[in-house]
Order: structure tokens, then C-alpha cells, then sequence
């Protein structure tokens, strides 16, 4: 398994643009809010419990962001809880409305996507690599803890691998 600074590194190769990054800021979380929307109507019964596809979703990617980082995985499920939480009302609401929300929220937050990739010039990095699709909402988490002043010595690993940013 790549480490955290190669995960976050070869995903930055793709994200040297401020206004990807910016696109990036609103559309990853908008993307996985939608997902979860989504997948929170599958039910997998295990057993005497019932879970739901967002849930399994959700504990899948927190594991795997703890295996790279302790601290940034304690983080990625404060989120990703606060998104699954938000996501319940929708997924409980008739059909054609959860629906239309989910895959409305889906498609502009993709839209949202490549339009900061066509100002990156580059395409999206899970085109080369899928694990781009779980490392992208870790990424605009770092992303935003950088500007924030946190992990700079992960910003300096990440840069190194990446390189600088553009305007």
C-alpha cells in the first residue's frame, strides 16, 4: 500500500491549479454528500442488523484513511459522519424527489469537477488510478487543513512529489 504522502502527492499532480483545487473544494464534497444520498436506500441485512450502503461506504473509506493517518482519519470520520447524517433526510424522502436530489447533486458536483480540470488542463486523476475517486475528498481535507496552517510538514511532502501550485 502507497503511503499517505504518495496518495496525496500523485493526486496533487493532477491538482496544481488554484481553481481546480477551488472547483475541487465545492464539488468532491458535494459528490459524496450525493452518493451517500444514494446508496443510504440499499439495505444490507447482516444478520439481526440492518446497515445501509452509505454506512457501509462510509466505514470502508474511514478505515482505509486510518491506515494512512491516525489523526486525518479521526477527521475524515467527523465528516464523513456530518455528510451521512445530512444525507439520511434525503434518502428517506418518496422516491422521484430522493432521486432527482441525489443524481441532481451528483452530476453538478462532476460538472463542478471538470470544469477545474479544464482550467488544470489536465484530466482527473482516477482516470489513471481509481483509488483517486477515496483519496480526492482526503485530499481537499488537507487541502483546506494546509491553508489553514496544519500537517506543514505534510504540505512540504506533498509539494515535493507534486510540485508547486499555479495560479
Amino acid at each position: 500500500m502507497k503511503t499517505l504522502q504518495q496518495q496525496l502527492g500523485k493526486y496533487g499532480l493532477y491538482h496544481r491549479s488554484k481553481r481546480n483545487v477551488l472547483t475541487h473544494f465545492i464539488g468532491i464534497p458535494l459528490i459524496v454528500f450525493a452518493a451517500l444520498c444514494l446508496l443510504a436506500r440499499i439495505q444490507i441485512p447482516l444478520g439481526s442488523v440492518v446497515i445501509d450502503g452509505a454506512q457501509l461506504f462510509v466505514l470502508a473509506s474511514v478505515v482505509y484513511y486510518f491506515m494512512l493517518s491516525f489523526s486525518l482519519g479521526f477527521i475524515m470520520a467527523v465528516i464523513f459522519t456530518l455528510l451521512l447524517v445530512g444525507a439520511q433526510p434525503i434518502a428517506a424522502m418518496a422516491f422521484w424527489p430522493w432521486l432527482s436530489i441525489g443524481v441532481g447533486v451528483f452530476v453538478f458536483g462532476w460538472v463542478l469537477q471538470f470544469i477545474g480540470h479544464y482550467y488544470e488542463g489536465k484530466k482527473p486523476a482516477f482516470v489513471d488510478d481509481l483509488i483517486g475517486l477515496i483519496i480526492g475528498p482526503l485530499y481537499v481535507t488537507v487541502e483546506l487543513l494546509f491553508l489553514m496552517g496544519f500537517y506543514k510538514t505534510l504540505e512540504d511532502e506533498v509539494n515535493a512529489i507534486a510540485g508547486p501550485t499555479k495560479a
